[in-house]
């Protein structure tokens, strides 16, 4: 059943795709609030289809410590899902993301449309600088904008350093950050086709006010946060894992 599911998944995604992609594409006229509004609603439909034909629901932890003005989001990252997701839970919001995205054929075309903050990877400092500026561009637009201070999608009960970006971006732009802890990796694992039921939790946590505090402060109040709440919510991927602990520099160390 769950072959069966993610082929007829996968199916629906092959068909609704390309025609959003090429109203996207046509609505490289429109102010950046239109051309998001016009592309972002493939992001409902998708969800119904994995609501209704994968079984993957959610439910929200803490909708109530979403502030009323543009933030940073810092997001732990497991699966596509959660860039899905992200979307119909919060403001209207983007990405920062890799700009060889751009390129794919269909999603990427209109991913180019959404105002969103596409970086370099391989230009080492300068990537901060492209999210700096191009984040306070979006937040001045009145996005909000998500990081997934990892780099990367890691697997349940497993977590990378967190890079400071989104935390420089925030103390720069002076807004607040929203972390996020959720699970979706235990039902759609990293590039794997097989997408399983069941119910995923995000958890949306205090906010953190930015104000006179440095990038590091602020990267390190929401890394603890985030990963102290996976520990609490989903105990189970992290039997006999060691506790996390602040290194000098913001970023964790197992000790």
């Amino acid at each position: 059943m769950v072959l069966l599911r993610s082929l007829l998944f996968a199916i629906v995604l092959a068909i609704v795709t390309p025609p959003y992609a090429i109203f996207g594409w046509l609505a490289f006229p429109f102010p950046p609030r239109v051309r998001h509004r016009i592309i972002t609603s493939w992001v409902p439909l998708v969800m119904w289809f994995v609501w209704h034909l994968l079984g993957i629901r959610f439910k929200v932890i803490g909708r109530e410590n979403i502030p009323t003005v543009p933030s940073v989001i810092l997001s732990k990252h497991q699966s596509a899902w959660e860039t899905m997701a992200l979307q119909v839970i919060f403001p209207p919001l983007c990405f920062v993301l890799k700009r060889e995205l751009l390129r794919v054929p269909f999603f990427g075309w209109a991913l180019a449309q959404i105002p969103g903050i596409a970086i370099d990877r391989a230009a080492g400092k300068n990537a901060l600088s492209m999210v700096v500026k191009q984040g306070k561009a979006r937040l001045s637009e009145g996005f909000w904008v998500v990081v997934f201070p990892e780099g990367t999608r890691t697997a349940p009960g497993t977590s990378r350093r967190y890079k400071p970006g989104g935390a420089v971006l925030a103390r720069q732009a002076r807004v607040p950050v929203v972390p996020v802890a959720h699970n979706a990796g235990e039902f759609w694992r990293r590039n794997a086709f097989l997408k399983y039921p069941g119910e995923i939790t995000v958890s949306i946590g205090p906010v953190i006010d930015t104000t006179g505090l440095d990038a590091g402060t602020i990267n390190s109040r929401a890394s603890q946060w985030i990963e102290g709440e996976m520990r609490r919510l989903f105990p189970q991927h992290y039997v006999g894992a060691p506790d996390i602990a602040e290194a000098p520099d913001g970023s964790q160390e197992s000790v």
